[in-house]
């Protein structure tokens, strides 16, 4: 199963091309109460980030000292200003369709040398991905079995379609199906957090891929299971990002809306179009 070649051979946005007004209107009715919930993890330059890759950094480029010492002050007006650098797979992000792929091809038959050092993603960069309003689908694992998953714990397709059984709630084409195991919560902030977490199985990953779902997200770093087993290495991100060009949404916090009982709602979240980046960091909402 694949794809490739169905929104033309020129596709770049992958699954986020299901997301049209008629997504939008019945993502819509599920709002209830009007209640806005943040999913996304705060960044600052104590965010843990794993070994390959560079921590967040702020830079103040104009504050109080500046004025202590002297600076101009027109009329009394003093601001503030500063420099935040950060990789773009950083905090609560989603993953473009050009961050993983085997062989020689990105998602879409994209030749993988368009990602260049020199001009970063030529092709299925950040800025081919488009903002998100659609129903969300909260499959809470947490809620489900009384506590978070134990680590390296594999979330299963059959583990799937059993919380879509207690919820009452199956995942429909142009869906954000989001993926509470608990690891944030327990391990947040801490270096394992990026080591042995919980997460999809690449079977688990090929069957929301079937559903036709337009995006993935997880409270955890990969989304999938790590390690990844023998003989695999991100085997979700292959099936979802490479082959499905279903974008994956890494390092929410969802402790708020699992706390509210709501598997259906609205999701929103803006990427950022970064020009030739391999993911954006991004503030997903969720409106119940």
């Amino acid at each position: 199963m694949s794809n490739w070649g169905r929104w033309g051979t020129e596709d770049e946005a992958g699954t986020l091309n299901l997301l049209g007004p008629q997504a939008v209107l019945a993502a819509v009715r599920e709002v209830r109460d009007g209640r806005v919930v943040s999913l996304a993890q705060p960044i600052g330059p104590s965010t843990s980030v794993p070994p390959h890759r560079h921590p967040p950094r702020r830079f103040m480029d104009r504050d109080a000292g500046d004025y202590a010492l002297g600076a101009r002050s027109p009329d009394g007006f003093r601001f503030a200003e500063d420099t935040v650098t950060l990789a773009s797979h950083t905090g609560t992000h989603l993953d473009a369709l050009g961050h993983a792929w085997t062989g020689d091809e990105l998602y879409n038959g994209h030749p993988a040398a368009s990602v260049r050092s020199t001009r970063g993603a030529g092709r299925c960069g950040a800025d081919k991905l488009r903002p998100v309003v659609t129903r969300g689908v909260l499959l809470d694992l947490v809620a489900a079995r009384g506590r978070a998953l134990a680590p390296s714990a594999p979330v299963t397709a059959d583990d799937l379609e059993a919380e879509c059984r207690r919820i009452g709630v199956t995942p429909r084409a142009g869906d954000a199906v989001l993926l509470r195991t608990g690891w944030w919560e327990t391990h947040g902030g801490a270096p394992a957090y990026h080591d042995d977490e919980p997460g999809l199985t690449g079977e688990a990953a090929a069957w929301l891929a079937e559903r036709d779902v337009a995006l993935v997200g997880a409270d955890n770093y990969a989304v999938e299971v790590q390690p990844s087993p023998p003989g695999t290495t991100f085997p979700a991100h292959l099936t979802l990002l490479h082959q499905h060009g279903i974008p994956m949404l890494e390092n929410l916090d969802l402790t708020e809306l699992g706390s509210l009982a709501a598997p259906a709602f609205l999701f929103v979240a803006a990427p950022l179009l970064l020009e030739g980046s391999t993911a954006s960091p991004l503030h997903p909402l969720a409106v119940v």
